[in-house]
């Protein structure tokens, strides 16, 4: 009895032994990593991803370095992203790892829901250099926390086409331009009429393309309660409108005619828009539907702001707060936002949120880029504003802004009713 007594108090301890090791063992893949040597499968959050070419490169550079990390992608259409993404992450699931996120709406969102886990920590612990990123990453803090890091930024540059002004017998844009030596050469570049008309310059019905300007100085920012500021830029814009220096913005709402076509059909000498679409002049010359001679010079600026200052929108990866796999989804992250991530996306033809010489070296030679210096230069930026801050309220302020810029534009208010309504319903929001 004695004996039989001593064995199973033996067999007692070996099963609570093995009990506490398996614990440990499933804590150390949780907590350790692609470190810990053992197979981990990550996944992570994307939307349409066989149209993002950067997306399968840089998960096989990542697999290249770390054998033993598969990178599971959970797709999810554009239109539908974040409302699905809340819907599945609002249950607590750790089914997704890693999170992309789309813009600062969705960010300050998920910030505020507590279904992204803060990264200040990981930053510290691996001597992440912020400095990196033009600016965006302080932008993004959140009572001293950082929750994602960028690791795609557009931003705003000036295409122009260069054959109309070799016709025109005018100079081209240049890297240093103010808004209004900008709108004086839109003026002189204005010709012709009917189907030979040319218009100078160009604005989408999209409410930034009047108002980012207007926040290059650094002194106001797209989410306040006065947006007097925004004035002189209505004002430039609507004068250009009324000389038929830029297209009527009530006609290209109601034909919906988009900026590529009207840039690509060369009816317009210049176009403020996103580094986004320097990829579709690419592919436009490719598929041989455009073949007009073209370049980009930097964003137009503010009188006393440096060459280089510009609006822009960034694509960042965060971790799942419920995610089990957290170092595991960091050390991807890193390599993601990283400079190595960087150089995989730059030969993508896309732009990273990290521009060193090389990568500019690498966006500026891909085929089909303008060749002239002043196009690669363009993208070397020396500061990046948000083109929507990150707040709370930023999804229902962009609602009201968009609605209020339409009214404007299509002078159903006049400047000042239109702005002091955009500030009175901002106001009335953010006071909730």
């Amino acid at each position: 009895m004695k004996t039989k007594k001593i064995i199973s108090v033996l067999l007692t301890l070996a099963v609570a032994s093995s009990v506490f090791i398996g614990c440990g063992s499933k804590e150390d893949t949780k907590t350790e990593g692609n470190t810990s040597g053992e197979k981990v499968t990550l996944k992570m959050s994307v939307w349409d991803k066989d149209k993002t070419a950067y997306l399968q490169p840089v998960i096989d550079a990542y697999k290249a370095q770390n054998e033993n990390v598969d990178i599971e992608l959970v797709d999810i259409s554009s239109a539908e992203y974040q409302d699905k993404l809340s819907v599945m992450l609002s249950g607590g699931s750790d089914d997704i790892d890693i999170i992309t996120v789309k813009d600062t709406p969705g960010y300050s969102s998920m910030v505020n829901k507590g279904q992204l886990e803060p990264l200040t920590s990981y930053i510290e612990k691996d001597k992440v250099n912020l400095n990196l990123y033009s600016g965006t990453t302080e932008q993004m803090t959140i009572d001293n926390e950082l929750y994602s890091l960028p690791f795609r930024s557009d931003f705003w540059v000036l295409y122009y086409n260069k054959d109309l002004f070799d016709k025109a017998g005018v100079e081209y844009p240049t890297n240093d331009m103010t808004w209004k030596q900008y709108e004086e050469l839109a003026r002189k570049m204005t010709s012709g009429s009917g189907a030979e008309a040319v218009y100078g310059s160009h604005y989408h019905t999209w409410r930034s393309t009047v108002q980012l300007p207007a926040v290059l100085d650094g002194k106001n920012s797209i989410i306040q309660e006065d947006y007097s500021f925004l004035k002189p830029f209505y004002e430039m814009v609507l004068g250009m409108q009324k000389d038929k220096v830029v297209m009527d913005y009530g006609s290209l709402k109601t034909g919906s005619i988009h900026y590529s076509g009207v840039f690509e059909n060369e009816q317009i000498a210049m176009l403020p828009m996103g580094s986004w679409y320097i990829g579709t002049v690419i592919a436009s010359h490719d598929k041989g539907t455009a073949d007009m001679n073209w370049g980009i010079v930097k964003y137009p600026h503010a009188d006393g702001v440096e060459p280089g200052t510009t609006v822009g929108t960034i694509t960042s990866l965060g971790i799942n707060s419920k995610s089990s796999k957290k170092d595991a989804a960091w050390d991807f992250i890193k390599f993601f936002s990283g400079e190595e991530g960087a150089k995989v996306v730059a030969n993508s033809g896309t732009l990273p949120a990290i521009k060193t010489d090389s990568i500019v070296d690498t966006i500026a030679g891909t085929k089909g880029f303008p060749t002239d210096a002043n196009s690669k230069e363009a993208l070397n930026t020396v500061k990046t504003y948000l083109e929507m801050p990150v707040d709370s309220k930023s999804a229902l302020i962009e609602i009201i802004l968009n609605e209020e810029h339409d009214l404007i534009m299509t002078g159903s208010v006049d400047i000042d009713a239109g702005l002091k309504e955009m500030a009175n319903r901002v106001k009335e929001e953010l006071n909730k």
